[in-house]
């Protein structure tokens, strides 16, 4: 089909707050700009307000080709159109529209907080269309919005009991070791300030680690590193302390999750390679709360 598009259009959606975190049941207003070197006439403009949970099963456990063509149909949380102009014309030069907009769940559904994994990716955005008659190109613009749990006032974010956990690694303490004669003798000790973590908080401690997510789509769960962060190197000296301290990178981490149709989950690997790359791994599952 041929389309006519002698205009020169842009679009841009501006929010008021500048961090873009909004919390279920808050108002998103802010303005959408137009810019056009001529008068457009257009069929009306619609902002849509849209949430998914898309999902995505994993080569590893169902095959290349099953996973690619047996993706999970996304799972609507958020679906809203507000029309913010009828049909009509835009004049030529910048014209700003204001708008408001509710952050309001579907039907039987809540809000989980943005989050971007490997086979789970949860999303919220505002998309702006222009719409033209059959002679033109649409035109539109996509804008991604962050959500996040509203704290409870006066509720502490994590329990209140000590979850902090003292640990020990010896070579008779691993596990699947085929020849613990050649594994190296070593005494490591340290201490994770806690495994209920506040994930606006620092993850604080004494060793090495890596930071690993779990996600669980229909029970198939798949392990995949999120970052890793080296504290020591070289000859460490013997029964020195070395302090952790790990911020939670916010877009690739959320508060530890459990529905019906997926899971997100994290824990952190106490990580060491010596000299002769024997490698020892500690694995400690931790919860993550707002």
């Amino acid at each position: 089909m041929f389309f006519k598009d002698d205009d020169f259009i842009e679009l841009d959606i501006k929010v008021k707050k500048c961090s873009k975190v909004y919390h279920e049941g808050d108002v998103i207003s802010g303005v959408v700009v137009f810019q056009c070197k001529n008068d457009v006439k257009h069929d009306g403009i619609d902002l849509t307000v849209e949430g998914l949970v898309n999902l995505q099963l994993s080569s590893k456990n169902v095959g290349i080709f099953e996973a690619f063509y047996n993706s999970v149909k996304p799972i609507n949380l958020v679906s809203s159109v507000l029309e913010i102009a009828s049909a009509g014309k835009m004049p030529a030069g910048k014209t700003e529209i204001p708008f408001e907009a509710p952050l309001q769940a579907c039907a039987n559904r809540r809000l989980y907080e943005t989050y971007h994994g490997v086979f789970i990716n949860i999303q919220y955005n505002l998309h702006c269309d222009l719409k033209r008659n059959f002679l033109h190109k649409d035109h539109g613009r996509t804008l991604e919005i962050m959500v996040e749990y509203r704290k409870q006032p006066g509720l502490p974010a994590a329990p209140k009991k000590d979850t902090s956990v003292n640990f020990t690694i010896t070579p008779e303490s691993l596990q699947n070791v085929n020849d613990r004669s050649r594994v190296p003798r070593f005494l490591v000790t340290g201490r994770l300030d806690a495994t209920v973590c506040e994930i606006s908080k620092p993850f604080t401690g004494e060793v090495s680690l890596l930071l690993y997510r779990r996600e669980g789509v229909f029970c198939r769960r798949e392990l995949t590193e999120i970052q890793t962060i080296q504290i020591g190197e070289g000859n460490i000296v013997r029964g020195l302390a070395i302090p952790v301290y790990m911020i939670f990178p916010r877009m690739f981490t959320c508060p530890t999750l459990t529905t019906s149709n997926f899971k997100v989950e994290f824990e952190v690997n106490i990580v060491i390679i010596f000299g002769d790359e024997h490698i020892i791994t500690e694995n400690f599952p931790i919860t993550l709360v707002r």
